[in-house]
């Protein structure tokens, strides 16, 4: 159980602060492309730390690694919360989200030695990757009703005791046995500073400073290509070698980048565009959040009976159809239906793809690799959150004036780009487990 409210905790955290964007921006005197860094910090921080934390939780003990992150993450909400300038706060996410980078592997590796026995496991590891939907559809609607009784600071103030419940839950040591595992340090920060400077190139270009959005793009790409240069050389690399030649699991990466994208513009843009209160703004979620909290019971089912890959080409045919039809809502004032339907049909992609993504990433790998599998989806992820907050933050700042469906008609396009992968044939490796549904050329 404190296993699992840990997880919850961090996952709250990338949802919660959206409805609190626009008294953030009034009370730290900021602009939007400001607060939108809130959240790029966070998931860039997260993104860039994830599979280290993964390496030092085998190295040092998962036990070790989960409390010195509750503890950390504790203490880093609360900085967050009595931060007096934008730049503090930048700072205090940042820290917060490397400490979340901590609780999410560890926390997933002691549930693995908890439950040796497999069904056990599976059981255990499918309800901790359920709280995701939950988080979600928590984060906008706790994250109102705070702001409405106490102010922006209390997102930030209910993680301290959260994560005394967890720690007061885990107060006994759970023994895990630990992997001699080498530490490279040289990937991780070079795989950060690309995620910053690629970050700083996208908002200048949103801002149309272009020369040094073209440096940046140049600065990124080097940082990129000498990070993998790095990474393939390294005796612990990000990437390990039984998966850089392995499409399909790529392309489920790419799928996670894609579906956060969407998501994190969706959270982020709506209380930012239809200009309400906090508690409004989760309230107008609630057609989204709902269905991303409840529907993954069915998703389970039609993976089960016809493998992971249908759903998925499901929710990417759901996702841009709502973000269109959320781009004519922001366009045409006065059609709360047809924004209800939007985020309905987002809902739809979101808990279609996501939990369909996991089991089809994992079961395309070799099962010795299935750690690094989990630690990259999840990174891959972050990076598509992290780009959608900052073009988000530059569309809806250009374009104040406007509509605001510019963020939601750029998400439609990668969403179908998404859905143009997804139904391309593959070459897909065999699968040590197939499941019903699924052929000699892979998953229908």
């Amino acid at each position: 159980m404190g296993i699992s409210l840990a997880y919850f905790m961090v996952l709250l955290d990338t949802t919660v602060l959206a409805v609190a964007e626009p008294s953030i921006m009034t009370s730290l005197h900021t602009g939007v492309v400001g607060v939108g860094w809130t959240t790029t910090v966070y998931t860039m921080a997260l993104a860039s730390a994830l599979v280290f934390a993964g390496s030092l939780a085998d190295r040092l003990g998962a036990y070790r690694v989960f409390l010195a992150g509750v503890i950390g993450f504790g203490a880093a909400s609360l900085a967050c919360a009595f931060a007096p300038t934008i730049a503090l706060l930048l700072v205090f996410r940042a820290v917060l989200g490397l400490f979340a980078a901590a609780i999410i592997p560890s926390s997933l590796a002691l549930i693995a030695g908890l439950y040796p026995e497999p069904g056990a496991r599976g059981r255990a590891i499918s309800a901790w990757a359920a709280i995701s939907g939950v988080a979600m559809a928590a984060g906008p609607v706790l994250g109102g009703w705070l702001i409405a009784v106490d102010g922006w600071r209390a997102v930030f103030v209910i993680n301290l005791p959260i994560a005394l419940v967890v720690l007061l839950l885990c107060r006994t040591p759970i023994a895990i046995t630990r992997r001699a595992r080498t530490l490279s340090w040289l990937p991780h920060l070079g795989l950060a500073a690309t995620l910053a400077v690629a970050t700083f190139a996208v908002t200048q270009a949103g801002q149309q400073r272009w020369a040094p959005a073209v440096l940046g793009g140049l600065v990124a790409l080097g940082l990129g290509y000498g990070t993998t240069l790095i990474d393939r050389a390294s005796p612990a690399p990000i990437v390990p070698a039984a998966l850089r030649r392995n499409g399909a699991v790529w392309r489920a990466f790419g799928w996670g980048a894609v579906v956060n994208y969407a998501l994190t513009t969706v959270i982020f843009s709506i209380p930012l565009v239809l200009h309400t209160t906090a508690a409004g703004a989760g309230a107008s979620l609630l057609p989204m959040t709902l269905v991303v909290a409840l529907n993954p019971l069915i998703t389970g089912r039609l993976v089960g009976a016809y493998g992971p890959l249908r759903p998925i080409r499901m929710g990417f045919v759901a996702f841009p159809a709502g973000l269109a039809l959320i781009a004519v809502a922001t366009t045409v004032h006065g059609q709360p239906f047809v924004l209800g339907l939007g985020l309905l049909l987002c809902g739809l992609g979101v808990s279609w793809t996501l939990p369909a993504l996991v089991g089809f990433a994992v079961s395309q790998a070799d099962p010795a690799a299935a750690g690094s599998v989990g630690g990259l989806l999840n990174a891959t992820r972050q990076v598509g959150a992290t780009i959608a907050a900052a073009v988000s933050s530059v569309t809806v700042s250009h374009h104040a004036g406007d509509s605001g469906a510019a963020p939601f008609l750029i998400a439609a396009i990668v969403c179908t780009l998404g859905l143009v992968t997804a139904v391309v044939p593959m070459s897909i490796p065999a699968s040590p487990v197939r499941r019903k549904g699924e052929s000699e050329r892979g998953p229908r």
